[in-house]
């Protein structure tokens, strides 16, 4: 086998594995739970969200505040910076079923969330 038919074949490999990684993941996205959140003076709406264990989650951020704020979760492990007056996409990772807590990292002592997840 010559080198170009190795590189096309490796081509055709790395583009088959693409597809199938890029239609998984809207899989995942399609059978996600969406969790609806607003943010404004410093606080989440609701404080309280909830969803089901071993399911992706897609939270739906809308800052409602003029100020940028920070999402960030340590038990979720992730972490987003919403601009002010806009809204943000945060996918979370399927859990098990526990209390996960959130926060602004700008304003941790007040503006503070859970999602419980049963």
């Amino acid at each position: 086998m010559s080198f170009s038919q190795m590189l096309s074949m490796a081509t055709r490999f790395a583009a088959a594995a693409l597809i199938s990684v890029a239609a998984a993941g809207a899989a995942t996205a399609e059978n996600a739970t969406e969790i609806q959140l607003s943010y404004k003076d410093k606080k989440f709406d609701p404080a309280e969200v909830s969803a089901p264990a071993n399911t992706a989650i897609v939270i739906r951020l809308r800052n409602l505040d003029a100020k940028a704020m920070e999402f960030e979760s340590k038990s979720l492990k992730v972490e987003k910076v919403v601009a002010g007056g806009s809204d943000a996409t945060i996918n979370v990772r399927a859990q098990k079923p526990g209390r996960y807590e959130f926060f602004d990292e700008y304003n941790e002592k007040t503006a503070r969330g859970a999602l419980v997840v049963k």
